[in-house]
């Protein structure tokens, strides 16, 4: 069969492979020069012209709407667009090529540089793949197979067995109180899955870098629009109605943080700043994370580009867990070792024209999973190993869930009968897609029981729960997954934490009982 990942964290829908934010009050621009750090520069006698891009420029929190910074970015050629004022993040725009060197030597600004390589508006390209939808048959023949109490299509569900969750929606289904903040390519709230748990008062769309709460602007584009964002939420909190499939968490609430350009295709720092800062303003108890941002796979921090970034997001992700938000995001798909002394990054920069680059894992980074305080999510297939896609690695995987694997490797058992993960899409519908963005909304879902089972609980308390809940897990020795007598991947650790699992396993009984 056809393994179908999207590039969405990328799902596996296509090859393997999001945040929004509301307007920040605007604090009166009085601080002094002193006060403020800032140092003014003087207007550019003249200007590089070049496209317009999106910038980062990072300044001490409190400062990015004082006179001298605005004047600052002014001067160096820029205009801004939003100001992230308790973290220290602009998004500005400019068309002066040299305006990221420029505005790097005013003093006060800790780092900048571009989102992208491609000129603005993004570039749109192919869209994350097409998922595999269920037909009318299909349909049909999983419904007769439904126990009582069942969903129509929760007989394809293995997934939902592997962690438990049937056995804990005896017990609870999760709490309307909790809501989970899918930043992703946007969600179908029409669905009939998601419409019931569908949470409009905290949904928005963050694509520009600037939140717009537009009815429905949280919805995915109606052209070149992704199925990945519903999907992912369906997989969370797809309400137990009688109708389609039930999510690990069918009593909490779901909020849409679309992130992604049309097409589903880039995710742009100033559009993931945006989304985990809205979702710390809106109390948002867990983000699902199932993307890296755009355009370069690995961002390195000798790059003062490539920092700034990491930068920007890294303020916004410790935001959002100051504000007792838990951040969950998946590892990736492309069976790389987070753990090894170097990885080949082909794909960098994604959105003009790519190169291949060798680069060191724990210099540049695939964000935002390997941002501190993370949840970093594996994937594991129908039988419980890790999937043949998903990356790995000591001290990098915090727990792993289904995400799925190729039948070949991983056949389910019946009456299932595909190794995917089932979920729904736009136009009410279903669809099998599979990845370590699969994986993640399990781990979502089972960090929202919890979240429901112990209301007051930090964001540091739910992160450390999730972990002795999950069902430890030892190594795969040897990890020949294709069967052809060599190991696709070397796990290192023990039964209790290791590169492949984390933790281990996620448990949603556990989380419950």
């Amino acid at each position: 069969m056809t393994l179908h990942i999207s590039r969405t964290r990328r799902a596996v829908a296509a090859s393997a492979g999001l945040a929004t934010a509301v307007a920040l009050a605007l604090l009166p621009g009085t601080a002094s020069a002193a006060s403020a750090g800032i140092g003014s520069t003087s207007p550019k006698a003249a200007q590089t012209a070049g496209p317009e891009l999106s910038y980062i420029v990072n300044v001490r929190p409190g400062q990015g709407n004082s006179d001298r910074v605005q004047r600052a970015v002014a001067d160096a050629g820029g205009s801004v667009l939003q100001a992230y004022d308790r973290i220290g993040v602009l998004v500005v725009h400019s068309a002066d090529a040299d305006f990221a060197k420029t505005i790097r030597k005013v003093k006060g600004v800790d780092s900048a540089g571009a989102t992208r390589t491609a000129p603005l508006p993004a570039q749109s390209t192919t869209d994350v793949g097409t998922p595999k939808n269920l037909t009318a048959a299909d349909l049909k023949a999983a419904s007769t197979k439904a126990a009582p109490g069942e969903d129509p299509l929760e007989p394809l569900q293995w997934d939902l067995k592997a962690i438990k969750a049937d056995k804990a929606h005896e017990k609870t289904l999760g709490s309307s109180k909790v809501t989970v903040g899918v930043i992703d390519t946007g969600v179908d709230d029409t669905h009939p899955d998601i419409a019931p748990n569908f949470d409009r008062a905290k949904s928005v769309s963050c694509i520009t870098g600037k939140p717009d709460t537009t009815d429905g602007a949280w919805r995915p584009f109606t052209t070149g629009g992704s199925p990945h964002g519903t999907h992912v939420a369906g997989e969370i909190a797809g309400a137990k109605n009688g109708v389609g499939i039930t999510g690990v968490a069918p009593g909490v609430k779901v909020a849409a943080i679309k992130v992604s350009t049309q097409g589903g295709s880039f995710f742009y720092t100033e559009a993931v700043v945006c989304g985990f800062v809205w979702a710390a303003e809106h109390h948002i108890d867990v983000t699902n994370n199932s993307y890296y941002t755009d355009p370069w796979y690995f961002n390195c921090k000798n790059d003062p580009d490539q920092k700034a970034l990491v930068d920007a997001i890294t303020r916004a992700s410790k935001y959002a867990e100051s504000k007792g938000t838990v951040n969950v995001a998946a590892a990736g798909n492309e069976n790389y070792d987070f753990a090894a002394d170097s990885i080949t990054d082909p794909a960098s920069p994604n959105d003009t024209t790519p190169g291949s680059r060798v680069i060191n894992p724990r210099e540049c980074l695939d964000i935002p999973t390997q941002l501190p305080g993370v949840v970093t999510v594996a994937s594991t297939g129908a039988k419980g190993l890790k999937s043949s896609f998903s990356n790995y690695g000591f001290g990098i995987i915090d727990i792993a869930a289904p995400g799925g694997d190729s039948t070949a490797y991983q056949p389910p058992q019946a009456p299932a009968t595909s190794g995917l993960i089932l979920g729904p899409v736009p136009g009410g519908t279903w669809a099998y897609m599979a990845g370590t963005s699969m994986a993640t909304p399990h781990v979502v879902g089972v960090a929202a029981l919890l979240k429901s089972q112990h209301p007051h609980a930090s964001a540091l308390e739910i992160k450390a729960l999730l972990a002795v809940q999950a069902d430890s897990t030892p190594c795969t020795t040897p990890y020949d997954i294709d069967g052809d007598g060599k190991p696709d991947a070397v796990c290192q650790g023990g039964t209790y934490y290791n590169g492949f699992y984390g933790a281990g396993i996620a448990n949603a009984l556990n989380a419950v009982k």
